[in-house]
């Protein structure tokens, strides 16, 4: 099961955040939440279940919250 560490304002940073946790060895995929479907909007970058504590300290070692 995937858990949601963090939710980006576009589409670019959330590339970014998922590139980063990726570097770190992480399993990362993004989704789009429902408005960013017609555009633009927020997405929301997930971790399987067992890496949710780990890949949320890389983020916030990364001043990213």
């Amino acid at each position: 099961m995937w858990k949601v560490v963090h939710i980006a304002p576009n589409h670019a940073q959330a590339e970014t955040l998922k590139s980063t946790l990726e570097g770190e060895g992480f399993l990362a995929k993004i989704r789009p939440v429902r408005s960013a479907a017609q555009g633009d909007g927020n997405y929301e970058i997930l971790v399987p279940d067992s890496e949710v504590y780990e890949a949320y300290e890389v983020l916030c070692e990364q001043r990213i919250k």
